[in-house]
């Protein structure tokens, strides 16, 4: 891509890559990876409308967190700035982020079997959450690179669900002989 250019959300055309060994960019037909992918998911108790609403509402204190609830996950990302933070600082939001994203992300396909599905049909290819809005952490932009923590995490949980698939396909031929 151009150094410079300035993307809109239907540009990812230009530059995601979706074929038989790569899904880069969440989008379009792989848009249920995302984190703004609206499904039930459940943290600390409580039920939000996508997992980008969860991992900003494991920002705030608990009282706080009902705000997260009723908003969209693109208003989610603003609506968390107004509330009390749990991290005193930002270096202490860094040192759990990965660990909270894991633990919605294994919600999310735990609570929905047909995304678990989904991602399970993915098979092996690499999962990247190209991205030209300077996502360098959760992503991989298009200028800038990044370190694809998302893209890591949705494929360890790919190969946890087709190690339970496996196992449990042993157990049905084991119980057929």
């Amino acid at each position: 891509m151009t150094p410079g250019t300035k993307y809109t959300f239907g540009d990812w055309k230009k530059y995601a890559i979706h074929d038989d060994k790569n899904i880069k960019g969440f989008f379009g037909k792989y848009r249920w990876m995302s984190n703004f992918h609206e499904c039930s998911v459940m943290h600390a108790g409580l039920m939000y409308p996508s997992s980008e609403n969860a991992y900003q509402a494991a920002k705030v204190i608990f009282g706080d967190r009902h705000k997260l609830q009723r908003c969209t996950a693109r208003e989610s990302k603003f609506v968390w700035k107004t509330c009390k933070r749990i991290d005193g600082s930002a270096a202490e939001w860094d040192a759990r982020k990965y660990l909270v994203m894991s633990e919605i992300l294994t919600d999310k396909f735990n609570r929905n079997a047909d995304l678990a599905q989904k991602l399970i049909d993915t098979g092996v290819r690499y999962l990247e959450e190209t991205n030209h809005w300077g996502d360098r952490w959760w992503g991989v932009d298009i200028h800038e690179g990044g370190q694809n923590n998302l893209g890591k995490l949705l494929m360890e949980i790919r190969e946890w669900w087709m190690a339970q698939v496996a196992m449990e396909d042993n157990l049905n031929e084991e119980n057929h002989l």
